[in-house]
């Protein structure tokens, strides 16, 4: 039985720090078409920064 995975698509969050970071998640296409933005923790420097989606 296959996931639908055009709904939950699961997205890359890279570092705006520059460190090269990342963390994987889900996210909902129909509530979030854009691309996703969220404030995470990034341990190489130690403090939290702005994740982007990447493609």
């Amino acid at each position: 039985m296959a996931r639908q995975t055009d709904v939950r698509p699961i997205v890359r969050l890279r570092s705006t720090a520059g460190t090269g970071y990342t963390y994987v998640t889900r996210k909902n296409r129909r509530n979030d078409p854009d691309r996703l933005t969220l404030r995470k923790y990034d341990p190489i420097v130690r403090r939290h920064v702005e994740f982007r989606e990447a493609r």
